[in-house]
């Protein structure tokens, strides 16, 4: 009998503000690991009982006050990978890895949360735009120099690459998220050896977001959306995928992210 793996990626936002709501993706998808970004916790005051509320008993962070931060919830076992780059040098918790026990042939697992940039396409005006594109960057030539096999890639890569995963292409072309330097950029580190999961069901010319700004008073009839949030898979995990799911009703949460959840069904 083929076992099968359900991972979800969710910039929550907060995770101290929000940890309550994981309980709703919980029961609604009931994922085997759950990958966070933006947790705004330092370490020490990250929730200490949350990975055993939620039944994912293991639990890995990197965190810092204020903003930033990265987490992995599991029912599996997770071994920290220590040798990850700092990358660019910043030591800004964007990114944790992880080797999933799954028997006699572990799963590789990053969780990233990429730099938005800032509100000025031009890396000399605004330097969050070029410490994103740096970012880029660099992952691509490490992914380059470090081919993936048996890898899951998740997170909120602050990036919506294709012209249907924006509202308005044109439009956008100019807005921080959707630049030809970013979607380029993404579509490079994309192109070391991963396959768009949820693009992999869902056909190129078909609109999908993920994010909905908090300033649309009513999201849903306005829908400008962008699909921030992604999750990779290596090419030779692409026959491993089974279901995808956008929560998109997550929106509408008490209290929610701007961000839903994106959740992925392997058979391992």
């Amino acid at each position: 009998m083929t076992a099968s793996l359900t991972i979800a990626t969710w910039n929550i936002n907060s995770v101290r503000l929000r940890q309550d709501l994981l309980s709703l993706l919980m029961a609604d998808a009931a994922p085997d690991i759950i990958c966070l970004q933006e947790t705004k916790a330092p370490d020490l005051v990250f929730p200490p009982d949350l990975g055993e509320r939620l039944g994912l008993p293991y639990v890995l962070k990197r965190g810092m006050k204020g903003y930033n931060g990265v987490a992995i919830l599991s029912r599996l076992r997770l071994t920290l990978i220590e040798t990850a780059p700092d990358w660019c040098s910043k030591s800004d918790c964007r990114h944790i890895a992880a080797s999933i026990e799954t028997g006699s042939n572990p799963l590789i697992l990053h969780d990233f949360y990429v730099p938005a940039g800032g509100d000025v396409p031009d890396r000399d005006a605004n330097p969050k735009y070029g410490h994103k594109l740096d970012f880029i960057a660099e992952a691509t030539k490490y992914f380059e120099a470090h081919p993936p096999h048996r890898t899951i890639l998740v997170g909120d890569l602050n990036i919506a690459p294709l012209e249907n995963d924006v509202w308005n292409h044109r439009q956008l072309l100019d807005v921080v998220s959707h630049t030809p330097p970013e979607t380029d950029g993404l579509n490079a580190w994309r192109a070391q050896g991963f396959v768009d999961a949820v693009r992999h069901f869902v056909p190129i010319d078909q609109k999908l977001y993920t994010w909905w700004s908090y300033r649309n008073r009513d999201w849903r009839v306005s829908n400008r959306g962008r699909r921030l949030d992604h999750i990779w898979v290596s090419r030779d995990l692409e026959p491993s995928l089974s279901t995808y799911r956008i929560l998109v009703e997550a929106r509408d949460w008490q209290r929610g992210s701007d961000h839903v959840p994106v959740v992925l069904t392997l058979k391992i």
